[in-house]
């Protein structure tokens, strides 16, 4: 853990230190502006790591402000680092071969200021945009047909949300949105696909989630898995919390819903001890002795190794944690590290869905991804075969 931070500070050192001694020399033809830069740069890039750190010495009351400050600077970071960097490759490519009109090259003070001017105003206009884009999640309808040889049921009206990471940046404000959305598609059962809260939600923060999901309205319950921001945040703690917000947390365990699917919910990861072993989804269901003629739904917060659902007979699984790259262009690196990172997928006779969230973690901007509540229609008894659209809301 302690070489774990160590790396993480020393990337984030660098890389700050990069953009700021860039910008300096961008301005360097006007000292008062440059010094202003360096100032307002060094106190962003400072307030996130020491919101965080009084976070945890004052955690039940810790300066709030700081942290959300803090992580709009690293959008800042991001974009600055990638801008500074295509700037530096230009002048690197133009030394060998010279493409640049002579007057960028005769003025260097005045082009260097008009490249900052551009790089910031670009970097403001992301930041401004990405937070709008965030704070509107859109609805996703999805229709799937799983096959059953029992049940009274014929349909379902399921609502999926996942990540909110709830905490010292996303509030209660947020989540009464979100519950008034998700109350308002009249849903019969509704699915948490984990990292409901953040590793910064307090006390407090927990006291608004029991009132605030106390209101949601099911026939058959809300239910949910645990994520790995769950488990940063303490799992004991999260159980208690969850079940005063009326939620059925699913650790490696399955139950019978409404007479029309066994729904059963994996342990993250993350919560596994050095050494453990993840409990195969097969045991999973083994182990609770459900009818194996009810069609079965998977919660599982990261969609890794998707074969495992296929060769268990899942019917249809459900994930997140992926919040689909979130920031351009983290969310085409995205695509390289998982599979399925957003929408739908088919394998065989086994359905996914990984969603892109309906919160964010750190800044609440989306440069690369829409936030999203998905309403799910579950068909029972049908030839398989679904499909997507998404709604104008």
């Amino acid at each position: 853990m302690l070489v774990f931070f160590a790396v993480t500070l020393s990337i984030f050192g660098l890389v700050n230190y990069y953009i700021a001694r860039r910008g300096a020399q961008a301005l360097a033809a006007h000292p008062r502006a440059r010094t202003a830069f360096l100032v307002l740069f060094i106190a962003l890039a400072l307030s996130y790591p020491i919101g965080r750190l009084i976070h945890s010495f004052a955690r039940d009351n810790p300066p709030v402000w700081l942290e959300n400050v803090g992580s709009f600077h690293m959008v800042i970071m991001l974009y600055g680092f990638l801008g500074v960097l295509a700037v530096d490759l230009v002048r690197l490519i133009d030394s060998f071969f010279p493409f640049l009109p002579r007057v960028l090259r005769a003025q260097p003070g005045r082009t260097g200021a008009a490249v900052f001017v551009v790089a910031a105003a670009a970097t403001a206009v992301a930041i401004v945009a990405g937070a709008w884009n965030s704070a509107r999640p859109r609805l996703v309808d999805l229709e799937t047909h799983l096959p059953r040889k029992s049940g009274t049921t014929d349909r379902l009206t399921a609502v999926l949300a996942s990540d909110l990471h709830l905490g010292s940046i996303i509030g209660r404000s947020r989540l009464e949105k979100v519950v008034g959305r998700i109350n308002a598609l009249h849903p019969d059962v509704v699915f948490f696909a984990g990292d409901i809260v953040d590793e910064s939600v307090t006390g407090r923060r927990e006291v608004e989630l029991s009132e605030i999901m106390g209101t949601l309205k099911t026939r058959f319950g809300v239910f949910t898995v645990p994520g790995n921001h769950e488990t940063y945040a303490g799992l004991d703690r999260t159980r208690a919390c969850f079940k005063n917000c009326g939620l059925t947390m699913l650790e490696d365990q399955a139950v019978r819903v409404a007479d029309a699917f066994v729904l059963a919910g994996r342990r993250d990861p993350s919560s596994l001890r050095p050494g453990e072993r993840r409990m195969g989804i097969a045991e999973i269901l083994a182990s609770e002795g459900l009818d194996d003629s009810l069609p079965v739904v998977l919660l599982d917060h990261q969609p890794g190794h998707l074969e495992q659902a296929e060769q268990a007979g899942v019917g249809l699984q459900l994930s997140g944690h992926t919040h689909a790259g979130q920031l351009f262009p983290l969310n085409i690196v995205n695509r390289f590290f998982w599979e399925l990172n957003w929408g739908f997928l088919r394998k065989g006779s086994t359905q996914y869905y990984v969603t892109s969230g309906v919160g964010t973690w750190g800044p609440p901007v989306r440069t690369g991804s829409r936030a999203e509540i998905v309403r799910i229609e579950l068909r029972f008894d049908r030839p398989a075969g679904s499909g997507v659209r998404e709604a104008d809301h």
